[in-house]
Protein backbone atom coordinates (compact mmCIF):
# COMPACT_ATOMS: atom_id res chain seq x y z
CA UNK A 1 0.00 0.00 0.00
CA UNK A 2 1.50 3.31 -1.09
CA UNK A 3 2.04 5.92 1.64
CA UNK A 4 -0.09 9.08 1.71
CA UNK A 5 1.92 11.91 0.10
CA UNK A 6 1.53 15.15 2.07
CA UNK A 7 2.46 18.79 1.45
CA UNK A 8 2.76 20.93 4.59
CA UNK A 9 1.88 24.64 4.25
CA UNK A 10 2.67 26.94 7.20
CA UNK A 11 4.36 30.35 7.45
CA UNK A 12 6.29 29.35 10.60
CA UNK A 13 9.54 27.53 9.89
CA UNK A 14 9.43 25.91 13.33
CA UNK A 15 5.86 24.67 12.81
CA UNK A 16 6.69 23.41 9.30
CA UNK A 17 9.54 21.40 10.77
CA UNK A 18 7.42 20.10 13.67
CA UNK A 19 4.51 19.05 11.45
CA UNK A 20 6.85 17.45 8.93
CA UNK A 21 8.61 15.45 11.64
CA UNK A 22 5.33 14.28 13.16
CA UNK A 23 3.91 13.19 9.81
CA UNK A 24 7.16 11.57 8.64
CA UNK A 25 7.22 9.44 11.81
CA UNK A 26 4.17 7.57 10.47
CA UNK A 27 5.26 4.81 8.04
CA UNK A 28 2.01 5.28 6.10
CA UNK A 29 2.77 8.95 5.38
CA UNK A 30 5.40 10.56 3.16
CA UNK A 31 6.06 14.31 3.44
CA UNK A 32 6.83 15.40 -0.12
CA UNK A 33 7.40 19.08 0.65
CA UNK A 34 6.84 22.06 2.94
CA UNK A 35 5.82 25.52 1.73
CA UNK A 36 6.05 28.81 3.68
CA UNK A 37 3.14 30.55 1.94
CA UNK A 38 0.32 29.91 -0.57
CA UNK A 39 2.11 31.09 -3.71
CA UNK A 40 4.96 28.63 -3.16
CA UNK A 41 2.42 25.95 -2.20
CA UNK A 42 0.55 26.42 -5.46
CA UNK A 43 3.68 25.67 -7.48
CA UNK A 44 4.55 22.69 -5.26
CA UNK A 45 1.06 21.24 -5.69
CA UNK A 46 1.52 21.40 -9.45
CA UNK A 47 4.98 19.86 -9.32
CA UNK A 48 4.52 17.25 -6.58
CA UNK A 49 0.84 16.27 -6.92
CA UNK A 50 0.36 15.46 -3.20
CA UNK A 51 -2.53 13.33 -1.93
CA UNK A 52 -3.26 15.69 0.99
CA UNK A 53 -2.35 19.27 1.92
CA UNK A 54 -2.13 20.48 5.52
CA UNK A 55 -2.86 24.19 5.55
CA UNK A 56 -2.28 26.83 8.20
CA UNK A 57 -5.40 28.91 8.80
CA UNK A 58 -3.67 32.26 9.28
CA UNK A 59 -0.83 33.26 6.95
CA UNK A 60 0.48 36.55 5.51
CA UNK A 61 -0.28 37.56 1.93
CA UNK A 62 -3.00 35.28 0.59
CA UNK A 63 -4.54 33.83 3.75
CA UNK A 64 -5.41 30.20 4.22
CA UNK A 65 -9.12 30.69 3.45
CA UNK A 66 -8.47 32.47 0.15
CA UNK A 67 -5.98 29.78 -0.85
CA UNK A 68 -8.38 27.01 0.14
CA UNK A 69 -11.18 28.56 -1.90
CA UNK A 70 -8.87 28.67 -4.92
CA UNK A 71 -7.82 25.03 -4.43
CA UNK A 72 -11.41 23.81 -4.15
CA UNK A 73 -12.46 25.83 -7.19
CA UNK A 74 -9.57 24.99 -9.51
CA UNK A 75 -8.12 21.70 -8.26
CA UNK A 76 -10.25 20.02 -5.57
CA UNK A 77 -8.17 17.85 -3.24
CA UNK A 78 -8.22 16.77 0.43
CA UNK A 79 -7.11 19.64 2.67
CA UNK A 80 -6.65 19.41 6.46
CA UNK A 81 -6.70 22.77 8.25
CA UNK A 82 -4.19 23.19 11.10
CA UNK A 83 -5.49 25.84 13.48
CA UNK A 84 -4.36 27.65 16.59
CA UNK A 85 -6.74 27.35 19.54
CA UNK A 86 -7.87 30.98 19.47
CA UNK A 87 -11.35 32.42 18.93
CA UNK A 88 -10.28 33.89 15.59
CA UNK A 89 -8.61 30.64 14.57
CA UNK A 90 -11.73 28.65 15.43
CA UNK A 91 -14.01 30.96 13.42
CA UNK A 92 -11.71 30.77 10.41
CA UNK A 93 -11.44 27.00 10.70
CA UNK A 94 -15.24 26.64 10.60
CA UNK A 95 -15.33 28.79 7.46
CA UNK A 96 -12.62 26.55 5.98
CA UNK A 97 -14.65 23.41 6.66
CA UNK A 98 -17.62 25.11 5.07
CA UNK A 99 -15.54 25.79 1.98
CA UNK A 100 -14.65 22.12 1.64
CA UNK A 101 -11.66 21.37 3.87
CA UNK A 102 -11.91 17.71 4.87
CA UNK A 103 -11.09 18.16 8.55
CA UNK A 104 -9.31 20.31 11.08
CA UNK A 105 -6.78 19.72 13.84
CA UNK A 106 -5.28 21.97 16.47
CA UNK A 107 -1.62 22.89 16.22
CA UNK A 108 0.48 20.75 18.58
CA UNK A 109 0.91 22.41 21.96
CA UNK A 110 1.82 21.73 25.58
CA UNK A 111 4.45 19.36 26.89
CA UNK A 112 5.63 16.00 25.54
CA UNK A 113 2.39 14.20 26.49
CA UNK A 114 0.30 16.81 24.68
CA UNK A 115 2.49 16.66 21.61
CA UNK A 116 2.27 12.86 21.51
CA UNK A 117 -1.54 12.97 21.62
CA UNK A 118 -1.72 15.75 19.03
CA UNK A 119 0.72 13.88 16.79
CA UNK A 120 -1.39 10.72 16.78
CA UNK A 121 -4.52 12.72 15.90
CA UNK A 122 -2.74 14.64 13.14
CA UNK A 123 -1.44 11.47 11.48
CA UNK A 124 -4.81 9.72 11.74
CA UNK A 125 -6.61 12.75 10.28
CA UNK A 126 -4.23 12.95 7.34
CA UNK A 127 -4.56 9.22 6.63
CA UNK A 128 -8.35 9.50 6.74
CA UNK A 129 -8.31 12.58 4.51
CA UNK A 130 -6.46 10.64 1.81
CA UNK A 131 -9.49 8.38 1.36
CA UNK A 132 -12.00 11.24 1.20
CA UNK A 133 -13.71 12.54 -1.93
CA UNK A 134 -12.76 16.13 -2.65
CA UNK A 135 -15.11 18.11 -4.89
CA UNK A 136 -15.90 21.63 -5.94
CA UNK A 137 -18.03 23.29 -3.32
CA UNK A 138 -20.81 25.82 -3.55
CA UNK A 139 -21.74 27.66 -0.36
CA UNK A 140 -25.47 27.52 0.39
CA UNK A 141 -26.90 30.86 1.45
CA UNK A 142 -30.36 31.37 2.90
CA UNK A 143 -32.59 33.55 0.76
CA UNK A 144 -34.29 36.04 3.11
CA UNK A 145 -38.04 36.30 2.96
CA UNK A 146 -38.65 32.97 1.20
CA UNK A 147 -42.08 31.61 2.14
CA UNK A 148 -42.07 28.13 3.69
CA UNK A 149 -44.98 25.82 4.43
CA UNK A 150 -44.97 25.15 8.16
CA UNK A 151 -47.46 23.13 10.21
CA UNK A 152 -45.13 20.57 11.75
CA UNK A 153 -46.35 17.64 13.80
CA UNK A 154 -44.66 17.04 17.18
CA UNK A 155 -41.30 15.70 16.07
CA UNK A 156 -37.64 15.63 17.12
CA UNK A 157 -34.88 15.52 14.49
CA UNK A 158 -31.52 13.91 15.30
CA UNK A 159 -28.59 14.32 12.90
CA UNK A 160 -25.12 12.71 12.90
CA UNK A 161 -22.16 13.81 10.80
CA UNK A 162 -18.39 13.54 10.76
CA UNK A 163 -15.84 14.14 7.99
CA UNK A 164 -17.42 16.53 5.49
CA UNK A 165 -20.37 17.15 7.77
CA UNK A 166 -19.76 20.83 8.36
CA UNK A 167 -20.24 21.60 4.68
CA UNK A 168 -23.33 19.34 4.57
CA UNK A 169 -24.91 21.00 7.61
CA UNK A 170 -24.29 24.45 6.14
CA UNK A 171 -26.28 23.23 3.15
CA UNK A 172 -29.15 21.67 5.13
CA UNK A 173 -29.83 23.85 8.17
CA UNK A 174 -30.17 27.24 6.42
CA UNK A 175 -33.18 25.72 4.65
CA UNK A 176 -34.98 25.00 7.95
CA UNK A 177 -37.73 27.53 8.79
CA UNK A 178 -37.74 29.43 12.08
CA UNK A 179 -40.44 27.16 13.54
CA UNK A 180 -38.87 23.82 12.60
CA UNK A 181 -38.97 20.91 15.07
CA UNK A 182 -36.20 20.80 17.71
CA UNK A 183 -33.08 19.36 16.14
CA UNK A 184 -30.13 17.67 17.88
CA UNK A 185 -26.82 17.46 16.02
CA UNK A 186 -23.67 15.46 16.73
CA UNK A 187 -20.87 16.69 14.45
CA UNK A 188 -17.47 15.14 15.18
CA UNK A 189 -15.00 18.00 15.55
CA UNK A 190 -12.44 19.20 18.11
CA UNK A 191 -13.83 20.73 21.30
CA UNK A 192 -12.30 24.13 20.55
CA UNK A 193 -14.42 24.57 17.42
CA UNK A 194 -18.01 23.55 18.26
CA UNK A 195 -19.01 26.87 19.86
CA UNK A 196 -17.74 28.79 16.81
CA UNK A 197 -19.50 26.29 14.55
CA UNK A 198 -22.81 26.91 16.31
CA UNK A 199 -22.40 30.71 16.20
CA UNK A 200 -21.50 30.63 12.51
CA UNK A 201 -24.53 28.50 11.67
CA UNK A 202 -26.77 30.72 13.76
CA UNK A 203 -25.81 33.73 11.63
CA UNK A 204 -26.76 31.86 8.45
CA UNK A 205 -30.00 30.23 9.59
CA UNK A 206 -33.57 31.35 10.24
CA UNK A 207 -33.73 28.74 13.00
CA UNK A 208 -31.79 29.41 16.23
CA UNK A 209 -28.55 27.40 16.46
CA UNK A 210 -26.68 27.04 19.74
CA UNK A 211 -24.05 24.88 21.39
CA UNK A 212 -26.02 22.61 23.71
CA UNK A 213 -25.89 23.10 27.47
CA UNK A 214 -26.89 20.58 30.10
CA UNK A 215 -30.54 20.86 31.14
CA UNK A 216 -31.61 23.03 28.20
CA UNK A 217 -35.33 22.55 27.47
CA UNK A 218 -36.14 21.08 24.08
CA UNK A 219 -37.84 23.80 22.04
CA UNK A 220 -39.12 24.13 18.47
CA UNK A 221 -37.14 26.48 16.29
CA UNK A 222 -33.83 25.48 17.90
CA UNK A 223 -30.89 23.41 16.70
CA UNK A 224 -28.63 22.06 19.46
CA UNK A 225 -25.00 21.34 18.51
CA UNK A 226 -23.30 18.81 20.79
CA UNK A 227 -20.17 20.34 22.35
CA UNK A 228 -17.01 18.47 21.48
CA UNK A 229 -14.69 16.90 24.01
CA UNK A 230 -15.77 15.72 27.43
CA UNK A 231 -19.49 14.88 27.20
CA UNK A 232 -22.09 13.00 25.16
CA UNK A 233 -25.40 14.66 24.26
CA UNK A 234 -28.66 12.78 24.84
CA UNK A 235 -32.37 13.56 24.98
CA UNK A 236 -34.00 13.06 28.37
CA UNK A 237 -37.76 13.07 28.87
CA UNK A 238 -39.15 12.66 25.37
CA UNK A 239 -40.79 15.17 23.06
CA UNK A 240 -41.01 17.87 25.76
CA UNK A 241 -37.81 16.84 27.47
CA UNK A 242 -34.41 18.34 28.06
CA UNK A 243 -30.96 18.11 26.53
CA UNK A 244 -28.50 16.37 28.80
CA UNK A 245 -24.71 16.33 28.61
CA UNK A 246 -23.33 13.18 30.21
CA UNK A 247 -19.72 12.42 31.10
CA UNK A 248 -18.96 8.91 29.86
CA UNK A 249 -16.16 7.16 28.04
CA UNK A 250 -15.90 7.49 24.29
CA UNK A 251 -18.25 5.37 22.19
CA UNK A 252 -17.02 4.17 18.79
CA UNK A 253 -13.95 6.31 19.45
CA UNK A 254 -16.01 9.51 19.76
CA UNK A 255 -17.29 11.86 22.40
CA UNK A 256 -19.95 13.01 21.70
CA UNK A 257 -21.26 9.86 20.04
CA UNK A 258 -24.08 9.77 17.51
CA UNK A 259 -25.04 6.26 18.67
CA UNK A 260 -25.84 7.51 22.18
CA UNK A 261 -27.86 10.42 20.80
CA UNK A 262 -29.88 8.22 18.44
CA UNK A 263 -30.56 5.62 21.14
CA UNK A 264 -31.85 8.32 23.48
CA UNK A 265 -34.22 9.58 20.77
CA UNK A 266 -35.40 6.10 19.67
CA UNK A 267 -38.13 5.80 22.37
CA UNK A 268 -40.01 8.61 20.59
CA UNK A 269 -40.80 6.12 17.80
CA UNK A 270 -42.66 7.72 14.90
CA UNK A 271 -42.25 11.14 16.51
CA UNK A 272 -38.53 11.09 15.63
CA UNK A 273 -36.56 11.59 12.43
CA UNK A 274 -32.97 10.30 12.24
CA UNK A 275 -30.38 11.43 9.70
CA UNK A 276 -26.86 10.14 9.12
CA UNK A 277 -24.56 12.22 6.95
CA UNK A 278 -21.07 11.93 5.49
CA UNK A 279 -18.38 10.63 7.82
CA UNK A 280 -15.63 8.14 8.54
CA UNK A 281 -16.33 4.99 10.55
CA UNK A 282 -19.63 3.65 11.85
CA UNK A 283 -20.73 5.94 14.69
CA UNK A 284 -24.50 6.35 14.61
CA UNK A 285 -25.34 3.32 12.46
CA UNK A 286 -26.58 1.08 15.27
CA UNK A 287 -28.36 3.94 17.01
CA UNK A 288 -30.13 4.76 13.75
CA UNK A 289 -31.17 1.12 13.51
CA UNK A 290 -32.74 1.39 16.96
CA UNK A 291 -34.64 4.47 15.81
CA UNK A 292 -35.94 2.73 12.69
CA UNK A 293 -36.97 -0.35 14.66
CA UNK A 294 -38.99 1.93 16.96
CA UNK A 295 -40.85 3.49 14.03
CA UNK A 296 -38.84 6.62 13.25
CA UNK A 297 -38.17 7.89 9.72
CA UNK A 298 -34.45 7.40 8.98
CA UNK A 299 -32.42 8.89 6.15
CA UNK A 300 -28.83 8.58 4.94
CA UNK A 301 -26.86 10.84 2.63
CA UNK A 302 -26.27 9.25 -0.77
CA UNK A 303 -22.81 7.98 -1.64
CA UNK A 304 -22.23 10.35 -4.56
CA UNK A 305 -22.47 13.50 -2.44
CA UNK A 306 -20.56 12.23 0.63
CA UNK A 307 -17.02 13.38 1.28
CA UNK A 308 -16.55 10.03 3.06
CA UNK A 309 -19.17 7.30 2.56
CA UNK A 310 -18.50 5.53 5.83
CA UNK A 311 -21.21 6.14 8.44
CA UNK A 312 -24.05 6.13 5.85
CA UNK A 313 -22.66 2.98 4.22
CA UNK A 314 -22.64 1.01 7.48
CA UNK A 315 -26.12 2.26 8.39
CA UNK A 316 -27.39 1.13 4.99
CA UNK A 317 -25.71 -2.28 5.25
CA UNK A 318 -27.28 -3.10 8.63
CA UNK A 319 -30.77 -2.05 7.57
CA UNK A 320 -30.97 1.20 9.54
CA UNK A 321 -32.04 3.40 6.62
CA UNK A 322 -35.53 3.97 5.21
CA UNK A 323 -34.20 5.99 2.30
CA UNK A 324 -30.98 7.36 0.84
CA UNK A 325 -31.33 11.07 0.05
CA UNK A 326 -29.11 13.44 -1.93
CA UNK A 327 -27.72 16.45 -0.12
CA UNK A 328 -29.72 18.81 -2.35
CA UNK A 329 -32.98 17.15 -1.25
CA UNK A 330 -32.11 16.35 2.38
CA UNK A 331 -33.61 19.45 4.04
CA UNK A 332 -36.89 19.11 2.13
CA UNK A 333 -37.10 15.39 2.90
CA UNK A 334 -36.53 15.93 6.64
CA UNK A 335 -39.15 18.69 6.80
CA UNK A 336 -41.67 16.61 4.83
CA UNK A 337 -41.24 13.76 7.30
CA UNK A 338 -41.87 16.19 10.13
CA UNK A 339 -45.08 17.39 8.50
CA UNK A 340 -46.72 14.23 7.26
CA UNK A 341 -44.32 11.29 7.62
CA UNK A 342 -43.57 11.04 3.91
CA UNK A 343 -40.28 9.33 3.03
CA UNK A 344 -40.17 10.44 -0.59
CA UNK A 345 -37.77 13.02 -1.97
CA UNK A 346 -39.66 16.20 -2.93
Amino acid sequence: MKPTRVLVVDDSAAMRMALSRILASDPQIEVVGAAPEPHAAREMIRALNPDVVTLDVEMPGMDGLAFLERIMRLRPMPVVMVSSLTAAGAETTVDALRLGAVDCVAKPSGGPAGWQQDAALLCQTVRDAASSRARRTHVQRRAPGVAVRAGFRPRVVAIAASTGGVEALFHILPQFPADCPPTLVVQHMPAAFTASFARRLDRDCAVRVCEARDGAPLRPGTVYIAPGGTHHMILDGGIAGTVRLVAQDKVNGHRPSADLLFRSVAPLGEKAVGVILTGMGDDGARGLLAMRAAGACTFAQTRGCCVVWGMPRVALEIGAVDQEVSLSHMAGTILAACRDGQHREP
